[in-house]
């Protein structure tokens, strides 16, 4: 029976990464991240990665991204390997990557004028796509000027504007209060479901994961941190991030997700305190 995904390959693909880094307080001390990851995204595919702290959730996506090169394994775009940085996506910081010196409009155009594109487009595309996450007229604002959310709005059009086939995202929302951040879910679910984009997301709320997501991938307490499960999400779209968490379904999935996320939170907390011992 057909799965329903896409024939052709993932828009991005990590087959069997690993990735060491040497410690050169600790006498070039190895510490493995990331051990024998596999990891998919198709395209339009919405896909999120839990995990406790420090677990390498950021380092994989980091991978993807061509910002750090896996010490094994291969990462493959749209069936090509992955040489340098990864051009076909657009990455969401989890800090604010605005300029302060450059108006809201300024840093949506910045992008695409590094493409080359002539400044008259770029404007009036930026434009375009600080309407689209309703900041139409703010575009001469500083980012000091803007509200926390107004400023992932955008960041948010500044990644988009691109047009990437690709969108990785680093916990964009963790520093939001708890209705700013519903709202942005929102936007993000509503634009992706006009552009249907592939999404790599990372986040550490479960509930964030299960209300935006096609499928979740739990993660293992770091060292050597590796897949551990695999959810197909199965709650119908168009969702509200709000109103879904009252499905029944939903509950459901959380239970299942946490019994295999709950250990290794545990055993990350522990790791973080016999670090600060």
């Amino acid at each position: 029976m057909s799965s329903g995904r896409p024939s052709g390959p993932p828009a991005l693909a990590l087959d069997d990464v690993s990735v060491t880094f040497r410690s050169r307080v600790e006498g070039e001390q190895r510490y493995t991240a990331v051990a024998h990851t596999t990891l998919r995204v198709d395209a339009g595919e919405f896909v999120s990665v839990v995990g406790p702290t420090g677990c390498g959730k950021s380092t994989l996506l980091n991978v993807g991204a061509g910002l750090l090169q896996p010490s094994s394994g291969e990462v493959r775009v749209f069936g090509e390997p992955l040489a340098g940085i990864n051009r076909r996506a657009g990455y969401m910081f989890q800090s604010d990557a605005l300029m302060p010196w450059r108006s809201a409009l300024d840093n949506v155009m910045v992008g695409l004028q590094y493409r080359g594109m002539p400044d008259g487009e770029a404007r009036a595309l930026a434009q375009d796509w600080l309407a689209r996450v309703g900041l139409a007229g703010f575009g001469d604002r500083y980012p000091h000027q803007l509200s926390g959310g107004m400023r992932k709005r955008t960041a948010l059009a500044q990644v988009l504007a691109l047009d990437p086939d690709i969108i990785l995202m680093d916990e964009p929302f963790s520093a939001l209060d708890v209705q700013t951040r519903q709202l942005m879910e929102n936007e993000v679910l509503a634009l992706w479901a006009a552009k249907r984009k592939a999404v790599l997301f990372i986040t550490h709320d479960l509930d964030e994961a299960i209300a935006m997501s096609d499928r979740v991938v739990v993660l293992s307490a770091g060292p050597a941190t590796r897949p551990i499960g695999e959810f197909e999400i199965d709650l119908p779209r168009p969702r509200d991030v709000a109103e879904v968490r009252t499905d029944p379904r939903f509950v459901e999935w959380h239970a299942r997700i946490w019994a295999v996320l709950r250990d290794e939170v545990l055993k990350g907390y522990a790791q973080q305190l016999r670090k600060a011992a």
